[in-house]
């Protein structure tokens, strides 16, 4: 078959059916498909920049588990780094899926890192932009996918593929309700402006341990003396440092997530 184009005596529906029910059994909790030509984000790099060949953008979508809402932060940190885990395995798995099924060339698009640092946080391929084209949710007002029924306790991933697939139909509902319940729960403000996230105030408080932490850590070292290093680094904040940095991403604050109404049980 070629990868480009659907065999004429098969529907394209059968394929997307096909491919929605293979996301499904793996235990994601709903898919969507979008064209490439639908997806735009204003920031990031065209698709075709990254694979010249992608006619569709295949999104999985994740329900967070009940570990995020607790006060406990590790917990709460296990439930999302199983999450990334299970998240990755199931991105794999579906690649491999349509270039066995379909003959396709497929590439697969994380949740988070690894990422080019000096883009600033800016993703290659936006997931929020890439759910909404293909009909999973739209933007609220904590800036984050709202989806018709898991609201905003949500993360996606994607798989580009060489296969030409319709976009599923846009959500049209606008399900945020601009309650600003989310806007007054970050512990930072960084939800003040509308359509806008503050990375700056965002970042090092999800991410203690992150890049901006570790440069602050080391940068006090330096200037310490030998007996203040000592101390450093039997303190538990290096302690947390060191984990972190064996661990992976590490967010500690799902504030803004947790508090929106909109899918909440």
């Amino acid at each position: 078959m070629n990868n480009n184009q659907l065999e004429p005596t098969t529907k394209i529906t059968d394929y997307k059916e096909r491919i929605k029910a293979f996301g499904l059994e793996l235990g994601v909790d709903d898919i969507g498909i979008a064209s490439v030509s639908n997806y735009n984000s204003p920031l990031s790099p065209k698709i075709e920049s990254i694979f010249p060949e992608a006619k569709s953008i295949i999104v999985l979508v994740y329900k967070e588990p009940a570990n995020c809402d607790s006060p406990n932060r590790q917990i709460a940190i296990n439930g999302r780094l199983d999450l990334i885990e299970f998240s990755r395995s199931c991105n794999y798995l579906l690649a491999r899926f349509l270039e066995k099924e379909f003959d396709a060339r497929a590439m697969t698009v994380p949740y988070s890192y690894p990422i080019d640092m000096s883009k600033h946080g800016i993703a290659d391929v936006s997931l929020r932009h890439a759910a909404v084209a293909a009909g999973l949710g739209t933007i609220g007002r904590i800036n984050l996918v709202i989806h018709p029924k898991f609201g905003a306790r949500v993360i996606f991933t994607a798989v580009l593929c060489d296969l030409a697939l319709p976009s599923d139909p846009l959500v049209t509902e606008d399900f945020c309700n601009n309650c600003n319940i989310c806007v007054a729960s970050c512990p930072v403000g960084a939800l003040a402006e509308a359509g806008k996230t503050d990375v700056s105030k965002c970042s090092p408080y999800i991410q203690p341990h992150g890049l901006k932490g570790t440069i602050e850590f080391w940068q006090k070292f330096a200037d310490s003396s030998p007996q203040q290093q000592k101390e450093m680094l039997m303190d538990n904040s290096f302690m947390e440092l060191w984990q972190f940095q064996i661990v992976g991403n590490i967010y500690v604050c799902f504030k803004c997530r947790n508090s929106c109404p909109i899918g909440k049980r």
